[in-house]
């Protein structure tokens, strides 16, 4: 049988309101052998029981959360907040998966960053205003949301993306504008950019939690390797729920 997937959603105004993902996302789960679903925003009572039937969470990315988050003011202009009720729910949700589950996990840009808050940490609010001498262009000239780039990330020795990867660097697709500054707790750096900004963070003491800056979904089969062990390990968690 194959691992089931909750994935989280984009919510907007309307009226009508909506719940949007890219299809990216979903279809990344499914050519790594997952069966993806959608969690949008729901009560507790919903979430609980249905974090016991999922094998893996995936948080993808979007717009910046509330500093609030993490115990700042806002102090750059070029934050743009999230929809509130999914900024509530995601904050709640990350709490619930990785505070009361073994569940694996992957963050995806945003959801890299909601980890991180999700356990303490903070975050840059704008990568060239805390590093102006920075050459690494982390999203495209014409802003984070408007395009994609690609530069080299360096991913770090003896952690467990150095063994997905089985290299020491990749080129990966890159849109973004914030980083993690301090890790949250239980999570060490395992990836930065030439830069030194916080590329991808994972904890030490669970079989599989990381988060990514980059966009993995953007460039599948670059980034195979990470979605199938991600999948494989939801696969040992349906394994061993039964």
């Amino acid at each position: 049988m194959k691992p089931v997937i909750g994935i989280n959603v984009d919510m907007s105004d309307g009226p009508p309101r909506k719940a949007t993902i890219q299809a990216n996302y979903f279809d990344a789960v499914l050519k790594s052998g997952g069966i993806p679903v959608l969690i949008p925003p729901m009560p507790d009572s919903d979430l609980n029981e249905l974090l016991a039937r999922l094998n893996g969470v995936l948080f993808i990315g979007g717009a910046d959360y509330c500093p609030s988050l993490y115990g700042e003011a806002t102090t750059s202009s070029t934050v743009e907040l999230t929809d509130k009720e999914r900024n509530d729910f995601d904050f709640h949700l990350i709490k619930s998966v990785v505070g009361t589950t073994h569940l694996p996990v992957l963050g995806i840009c945003a959801g890299c960053q909601l980890l991180n808050i999700g356990l303490g940490g903070t975050l840059v609010q704008d990568i060239p205003e805390a590093h102006p001498e920075s050459k690494v262009v982390h999203s495209t000239e014409a802003g984070w949301k408007n395009g994609w780039n690609k530069h080299v990330v360096r991913i770090l020795p003896d952690t467990k993306l150095s063994r997905i990867y089985g290299n020491k660097s990749v080129a990966v697709p890159t849109s973004h504008h914030q980083s993690v500054k301090a890790t949250g707790r239980g999570l060490i750096v395992a990836a930065r950019a030439e830069d030194d900004v916080i590329e991808a963070v994972e904890m030490e003491n669970r079989p599989f939690v990381i988060g990514v800056q980059w966009h993995p979904e953007r460039d599948f089969e670059g980034n195979k390797p990470l979605f199938l062990e991600f999948i494989r390990n939801a696969a040992l968690h349906y394994s061993g729920s039964k």
